[in-house]
């Protein structure tokens, strides 16, 4: 599996350690907000919020090095696209996501 990492963050940044600082923690702020709304959005069987949701998030994948992950979220969304909630890639998504929670809490 995948690990979160800060590759993209530091090219962002260019050396310039309050870049990076402010980038962290947009993505910290941000994201507590936005898993909030995703699993809201599960609960109400909200296929156009779910899809919503998930467009969202997944670009913080991409920018926490989550390559695979983010294609699979990319899936994911698409089939949303089709109001099919496919129960592996809900939980594969759902897996990540706590991934990157806990990553988040360490950095």
């Amino acid at each position: 599996m995948e690990k979160p990492n800060l590759i993209y963050i530091n090219q962002l940044a260019r050396g310039d350690e309050s870049i990076k600082q402010t980038l962290i923690d947009v993505i910290k702020a941000e994201f507590p907000d936005e898993i909030k709304e995703y699993f809201k959005s599960i609960e109400e069987e909200n296929f156009k919020e779910i899809e919503a949701n998930v467009h969202r998030i997944k670009h913080k994948f991409s920018i926490l090095g989550l390559e695979k992950n983010y294609e699979k979220a990319n899936q994911f969304e698409e089939n949303l696209r089709e109001h099919q909630l496919n129960i592996s890639q809900k939980d594969n998504f759902e897996k990540i996501l706590s991934v990157i929670s806990q990553y988040l809490k360490t950095i």
